[in-house]
C-alpha cells in the first residue's frame, strides 16, 4: 500500500524538474498542527462539516482558474487533503489571418499569411504576396496614375483571441503555473473563506495557520503508479485508524 509519509516525509522538490509541464500529480496537504477541521470518519466513511465542504467545493473550482488542468481522485480528510491533479498543457491559441482578395475576372483567391500586401488594377491581373507591411497599391488602366501609396501600418490579427490590458489571453491558463502555484492558490482561497466561517458560522479556530506551509507532491510515472495511489485515495477513510496523517 502506498505510503505517504515514507515517501514524503520530507517533501524534496526534484532539482531543475520543470513542475510546470504536462504530467499526473499526486498533491498532499496537511493542516497546520494537523488540527482535524474538517469533519470526522464513521465507520470509514468520511463526513464533511461545512468547512470541510468548503475545501471540497473550491478545489472543484480549481479548473476555473487553471484550465490547462484536469482532477482526478480526491478526499478531503479531518486534517489533510489528497489529491491527483493533472497539468495538460495550455490550450493551443490558434492563429488565423483569412485575406480574400478580388479581381474583375471575377475569381477569387483566399490566403492565409502573417502580412498582406494587395496590389490591384482593373486589368484583371492580381498580385497577392506576403510582406512586412499591410499595403494597398491602385493603379487605374493606366491612364490615370496615384503615385501616392497608401499604408496601412495598423494590422489586424483574427486570431480568436481576446487580449486583457497586461496582454494575456483571457479565458487562457497563464503560461508557465506550476503544481505549486495552483496549489498556493487553493491554499489561499481556503484559507480567506475558512477565516470568513469562523467570524460567521463559528468554524473551529486554527492556529495562525489554515494550512501547514509546505506541501507533499508525488510525480506519477506510469500506470501502476496512478493505480495505488487512486486506491489509496479511496480507500484513505477506512483506513484511517492507522492513518500517518492523524
Amino acid at each position: 500500500m502506498y505510503n505517504p509519509a515514507k515517501h514524503h516525509r520530507h517533501s524534496i522538490r526534484l532539482k531543475g524538474y520543470d513542475y510546470s509541464q504536462a504530467g499526473l500529480y499526486f498533491i498532499t496537504i496537511c493542516t497546520q498542527n494537523r488540527a482535524c477541521l474538517f469533519g470526522k470518519i464513521e465507520n470509514g466513511i468520511m463526513i464533511l462539516n461545512d468547512a470541510g465542504r468548503m475545501v471540497e467545493n473550491n478545489w472543484l473550482k480549481l479548473p476555473v482558474r487553471f484550465q490547462n488542468i484536469v482532477l482526478h481522485e480526491y478526499i478531503v480528510m479531518p486534517n489533510h487533503f489528497h489529491a491527483i491533479m493533472e497539468i495538460i498543457g495550455a490550450p493551443p491559441v490558434i492563429a488565423q489571418n483569412n485575406t480574400v482578395a478580388q479581381n474583375n475576372s471575377g475569381t477569387q483567391n483566399n490566403s492565409v499569411a502573417q502580412n498582406n500586401t494587395v496590389a490591384q488594377n482593373n486589368t484583371g491581373t492580381q498580385n497577392n504576396s506576403g510582406t512586412q507591411n499591410n499595403s494597398v497599391a491602385q493603379n487605374n488602366s493606366g491612364t490615370q496614375n496615384n503615385s501616392g501609396t497608401q499604408n496601412n501600418s495598423g494590422t489586424q490579427n483574427n486570431s480568436g483571441t481576446q487580449n486583457n490590458e497586461k496582454g494575456q489571453p483571457q479565458g487562457i491558463a497563464p503560461k508557465g503555473k506550476t503544481v505549486g502555484d495552483m496549489v498556493g492558490a487553493f491554499e489561499s482561497i481556503t484559507t480567506v473563506e475558512y477565516i470568513r466561517g469562523v467570524k460567521t458560522n463559528n468554524w473551529q479556530k486554527f492556529n495562525k495557520k489554515l494550512w501547514q506551509r509546505n506541501y507533499h507532491e508525488h510525480i506519477i510515472r506510469n500506470e501502476q503508479s496512478y493505480i495505488k495511489i487512486s486506491d489509496y485515495i479511496k480507500n484513505n477513510p477506512a483506513n484511517w485508524v492507522k492513518d500517518s496523517l492523524k
